[in-house]
């Protein structure tokens, strides 16, 4: 091979993008693949508890990251309970301060009164009090909290957990088939950016 054409070879290998490709590894197929809900978009969910330790360790490391990704990428976060009581009060109290507006502003406060302050907010009247300490309106809040459309999104993701196999949170799943690995949130970070990128050039391969 003549010196200019190592020279080629090495200037393509360093402009590839360098995805996650070992399975079992960095990550784990689903099987089926499930159908995302943003079609024209490379969709990244978090799956994840307020009453999680480690989802607590990982939230102030994926607000950055999702702040980052590319335009062409959707990020969603699906509050699950594995059937628990406690946390399933929790996810309800998620999809309430979505309804109220109050769910950007509240989000790591409420990780934080519960980790950081050991604070029991597992009730509906807890978790109410708790807003309005926050400034919430607390019978907006309780109406939110017992609505058919916070009713249904929890529902909703119990199911979701249930069909991505969901047995543990924190967990990331990239396109509805890549299910993230990783010994550390930061390594799972970056192994989920680069499923991303992996997942964009499928789907430009696919129209083709």
């Amino acid at each position: 091979m003549t010196g200019m054409r190592i020279v080629a070879v090495l200037l393509c290998v360093l402009a590839a993008p360098a995805y996650a490709q070992v399975q079992g590894q960095d990550y784990k197929l689903l099987t089926p693949p499930q159908a995302t809900a943003t079609q024209d978009k490379v969709e990244v969910i978090e799956f994840f508890s307020y009453g999680c330790p480690h989802c607590y360790a990982l939230q102030p490391l994926v607000v950055k990251w999702a702040a980052q990704l590319p335009a062409n990428t959707s990020f969603v976060r699906v509050p699950v309970s594995f059937g628990r009581r406690e946390w399933g009060q929790l996810s309800r109290a998620y999809y309430a301060l979505e309804a109220t507006g109050d769910l950007a502003r509240l989000d790591d406060a409420l990780f934080e009164s519960i980790h950081k302050e050991n604070r029991p907010l597992f009730s509906e009247d807890q978790l109410a009090s708790w807003a309005a300490g926050h400034g919430v309106d607390a019978a907006e809040f309780r109406a939110a909290f017992e609505s058919p459309g916070v009713s249904a999104k929890a529902m909703r993701a119990e199911q979701l957990s249930r069909e991505y196999k969901i047995n543990s949170v924190p967990s990331l799943i990239v396109d509805g088939k890549y299910s993230v690995l990783g010994k550390t949130h930061e390594e799972m970070l970056k192994i989920a950016r680069q499923l991303v990128d992996k997942s964009a050039a499928e789907r430009k391969t696919a129209k083709r």
